[in-house]
Parts: C-alpha cells; structure tokens; sequence
C-alpha cells in the first residue's frame, strides 16, 4: 500500500526498506524530467534533507528525504532514462531507505487523503 506526502511523494514499504518516489501529479508538474541526480547509497539522511534534484523542462526541483534512515539503493537507471519518471511515476522509484529506529508511515496520507490534497 502507497502513502504519500504533501511534498508529492509515494512511499512504499518493501520488507525492512522503504520505497520512494513522486506520484504522477508531480511529474505532470514538472513536464518531461531530462535529469536526476541521486544521493549516494550509504548516506545518513534526516527527515526533509533535499536529496534528489530533478530537472525538467519547466524547472528545477529538489525532493527531500520524507523519513530519516540510510539510503541503502537508488535507482541508477533514472540517470540514463530520466524520462521513465513521467512515463510511469510509480514504477520510475527514486531510492530505498532503512528507516531509522522508531520511524514508521503512520503520518502519512493514504490515497484518498492525497486525492482530496490534489483536488
């Protein structure tokens, strides 16, 4: 199951890792993604650390770490074929995270919260 932030994130847990990616909303925001920079595997991160850049055509974004953990993979793909991410949002996944002790998704939106934020 998908939670989601009011940043625009997804996040999904896989086993004891955390998926994360934008959602479909944010990437028809920014028009077609042309490149993304990813942190690196290992790093430390704390919540709402900026992360990722992501360049589109419109513009230059920063996603920030919803939870913080260790960056444990990345989706090294995205560098070669960043447009995957407009091409299918929830597929295209930035990076996993180990969260740290005691995080958990309990404050994130489920669907039909963030359904109501995007209107």
């Amino acid at each position: 199951m998908l939670k989601y932030t009011e940043d625009h994130e997804w996040l999904r847990a896989e086993g004891d890792e955390i998926v994360v990616g934008i959602t479909p909303h944010a990437s028809e925001q920014l028009g077609d993604v042309v490149f993304i920079e990813l942190p690196e595997v290992g790093r430390e991160v704390e919540a709402g650390e900026e992360i990722v850049v992501i360049e589109s055509v419109k513009a230059a974004s920063d996603i920030a770490a919803p939870i913080a953990g260790v960056i444990t993979a990345v989706n090294d793909a995205l560098a070669d074929a960043p447009g995957d991410v407009n091409e299918d949002a929830l597929a295209a996944w930035f990076f996993r995270i180990k969260p740290a002790e005691g995080v958990t998704l309990d404050g994130f939106m489920d669907d039909a919260a963030y359904q109501a934020l995007i209107g």
